[in-house]
């Protein structure tokens, strides 16, 4: 009867042991979760950052294109294109803010930026044969709010890719792509630039 109370015992300790193991368990699973939506709420709050100043720029837009249609009367198709350009880019612009977690949409909003860049590009450079054009006031106010703009797309890109990488390390590293794959956080999207001229912001200045 004397080894009752030790086998109770033992049991007992088991027991404890084991609801110890699975509450540190339990706590090691939610840190590594908790600490995976912080990474990815950062990385869309960079994005945000970024939508700010696309929509800033999907705005001036407009306006550039009416100052040089005035003077630029027979290059009606490249300024038609940079507009079809700009819708393009804030349409997927709006998809992307709605999810930036959502690879394709990411893409998407790139290859639109990245013909928007170029039609700008195309635009500007033609501008340059039109000494009028460069000497209005309204089209030098526009360079320099262009030019600001161009540059915080740049450095916000650049947090939102930080942000993101480090999000993507971890998810990948061990143990937490376990929790990763368990709980649906998938790969985030890096903005990236496809096209060498297009990894300088648009020339806005003659």
């Amino acid at each position: 009867m004397s080894g009752f109370p030790v086998i109770g015992g033992v049991i007992v300790f088991v027991l404890i042991a084991g609801a110890v193991i699975l509450v540190v368990l339990a706590l090691f699973v939610v840190g590594i979760y908790n600490g995976l939506v912080t990474l990815r709420n950062r990385f869309k709050n960079a994005f945000a950052q970024i939508d700010v100043q696309l929509k800033r720029r999907y705005d001036l837009i407009p306006n550039l294109v009416e100052t040089c249609k005035g003077y630029m009367k027979h290059e009606s198709g490249t300024l038609e294109a940079v507009i079809a350009a700009r819708n393009s880019a804030f349409s997927a612009a709006g998809r992307a803010a709605a999810n930036p977690a959502d690879p394709e949409a990411m893409k998407q909003l790139m290859q639109a930026e990245g013909q928007l860049s170029a039609g700008l590009g195309r635009l500007l450079a033609v501008a340059e044969a039109y000494p009028d054009l460069k000497a209005n006031q309204n089209m030098m106010a526009l360079q320099e709010e262009l030019t600001s703009t161009e540059n915080k797309i740049s450095f916000a890109r650049q947090s939102f890719n930080d942000a993101v990488t480090e999000y993507n390390t971890k998810r990948e590293i061990f143990p937490s792509n376990l929790i990763a794959n368990t709980f649906n956080f998938g790969p985030a999207e890096l903005w990236k630039v496809e096209k060498a001229e297009e990894r300088e912001a648009v020339k806005v200045s003659f």
